[in-house]
């Protein structure tokens, strides 16, 4: 073991840790552009949704972290990772959005 999967493993860990946070319920505060966002503009959008979006996006970098280390697929982290991010802020402004 090197110290690049030592690196990708407490990446993994933070990020894990993360998203039990979030779907806790406690971690509304790191959702970037929510946490910044006046009364008026939170209530635009369902919290439950929004934080079930970006703590499985968490659980998905974690399990793509995991999988750089072990088994050093770095092109694979970065061709996967981009259409899910763009995925996920697609349906935070859409499926997360009240109308």
């Amino acid at each position: 073991m090197d110290g690049r999967f030592y690196l990708m493993l407490s990446l993994a860990a933070v990020l894990l840790v993360l998203a039990a946070v979030i779907f806790c319920g406690r971690g509304d505060w790191l959702i970037a552009g929510y946490n910044t966002a006046s009364r008026k503009e939170k209530e635009q959008y369902h919290i439950g949704r929004l934080r079930l979006l970006v703590g499985l996006l968490c659980l998905f970098v974690t399990a793509v972290l995991l999988l750089d280390g072990v088994y050093g697929l770095s092109g694979f982290f970065t061709i996967i990772l981009l259409p899910v991010v763009l995925a996920v802020v697609v349906l935070a402004n859409t499926w997360a959005k009240k109308r």
